[in-house]
């Protein structure tokens, strides 16, 4: 048997990290899902063509779906953290770089690593 390749490493972590957060928004519907295959598949060919951009790809993805989703639905992941105003998103900082977060820019604070919205909504923790 082949090991998994750092490259499949980092697409199968980022899927299974975006869909963590998918399943704690209780979003993650079978056309949603398709959105973070279209999405692990464009940053495929992407880090093959940049490999130091692997540690990049689990905010890329989860920015991707963001993106699909508004275009779809409408905004994803609402700010579990603003319980006043209008609902808004989050949003994945860094744009660019490793160990991205979920971010609420109104509270100015970080709400939960991209993977983890379930246990800053109080859900079950993710694995």
């Amino acid at each position: 048997m082949d090991p998994i390749s750092p490259l499949e490493r980092a697409l199968h972590a980022a899927r299974a990290r975006v869909l963590a957060d998918l399943v704690a928004g209780e979003v993650a519907e079978a056309d949603v899902v398709s959105l973070v295959e279209e999405s692990v598949v464009q940053r495929r060919w992407w880090v093959e063509q940049w490999p130091d951009g692997a540690a990049y790809v689990a905010g890329l993805v989860a920015q991707d779906v963001q993106d699909a989703l508004l275009e779809r639905y409408g905004r994803w992941p609402l700010c579990p953290v603003c319980g006043a105003g209008d609902p808004h998103a989050l949003d994945v900082e860094p744009e660019l770089g490793p160990d991205p977060h979920w971010v609420c820019h109104r509270a100015g604070v970080k709400v939960a690593a991209v993977g983890s919205l379930g246990r800053a909504a109080g859900g079950v923790p993710s694995s």
